[in-house]
């Protein structure tokens, strides 16, 4: 058995394509399917359901895929870290993001690549399963996430900063003049939220109902992006997560408001395995993370728009 054949299976099982699968590896496809037929020769156990077309993988394909994934990823951490006692480390980071955190995210990779010039890093948008997923099949190095989520098991947590809710209003709308607003009072605007599938959307709904109200908003996004998009148009408000404001800031003619009443922000924190020997990727955005100042940089950022946003001051 060969690393190389391992290589061709987590390919495969990516793509669900032989000749996709075989380009990512810069292989013919002839090639890769010969390296999957050794494997299983080697191996003694059918790998792949096979047909015309990719049909997935066999009940013992799927045993050796998570092998294959762990055998990998060990393989990429000894290669980290004997660079790194060769002076520095090398490699991609592999950091995933539930969508709401991801615009939090510079805030550790600039500093990140800025303490480790030779690593690159590769950012990806995941679901809270997908996160479990990846760090349990080695495909992700460590991910941004909230660190109350259920499925989240057998990972070392650091918290990084809590969700702090704010709304986000056009600056001539219904509460020019007020300083603070409450949900109940929300849930009265012509609202843009994100979707009843993300955590963010069902948190907000559960503040809503604490006060009292259910919010029906007319317009909902699966991204922040797509969210904020709206917003530009001046007609929409929507209660964002104070994070936001780092990657996306206040439109032009909308000012922020705090939100008085009933509030759950729940904690949002870099989790990594807990595999040892401790990744030598993960490790180096862990150190890089204790020093980043994430929590105090996202509240000052939230202080000053709140200040800049006075209603006697020009949006």
């Amino acid at each position: 058995m060969l690393l190389r054949q391992l290589e061709y299976l987590v390919a495969l099982a990516r793509e669900r394509h032989f000749a996709r699968a075989a380009d990512t590896c810069y292989v013919s496809q002839p090639s890769l399917s010969a390296g999957i037929r050794r494997l299983e020769a080697d191996l003694g156990v059918p790998i792949v359901r096979r047909g015309v077309r990719f049909q997935g993988l066999t009940p013992e394909g799927e045993v050796v895929l998570a092998w294959a994934h762990r055998i990998l990823g060990e393989r990429d951490a000894l290669q980290q870290e004997l660079a790194s006692l060769r002076g520095g480390l090398t490699g991609t980071l592999r950091l995933g993001a539930i969508p709401t955190a991801l615009t939090a995210a510079s805030l550790l990779t600039t500093p990140f690549c800025e303490r480790h010039p030779g690593a690159k890093v590769s950012l990806e948008s995941l679901s809270s399963r997908d996160i479990t997923r990846g760090l349990m099949d080695f495909t992700i190095d460590a991910a941004l996430t909230y660190l109350d989520d259920g499925d989240l098991r057998d990972v070392r947590k650091m918290p990084l900063y809590e969700e702090r809710y704010v709304l986000l209003t056009p600056a001539d709308g219904p509460h020019t003049g007020d300083a603070e607003v409450r949900w109940a009072q929300i849930a009265a605007l012509p609202l843009c939220l994100l979707s009843p599938r993300m955590r963010n959307r069902r948190i907000l709904d559960e503040n809503f109902a604490a006060d009292g109200a259910v919010a029906s908003p007319a317009v909902e996004s699966d991204t922040v992006a797509g969210l904020y998009a709206h917003l530009t148009a001046g007609r929409w408000s929507s209660v964002i997560s104070h994070a936001w404001l780092h990657m996306f800031g206040i439109p032009k003619g909308m000012r922020v408001l705090r939100i008085t009443g009933p509030t759950h922000g729940p904690r949002v924190g870099l989790v990594t395995t807990t595999h040892h020997p401790e990744p030598p990727m993960a490790r180096a955005l862990l150190e890089t993370a204790r020093e980043a100042g994430v929590r105090e940089s996202l509240d000052a950022l939230l202080k000053a728009h709140l200040s800049d946003q006075r209603p006697d001051q020009p949006s």
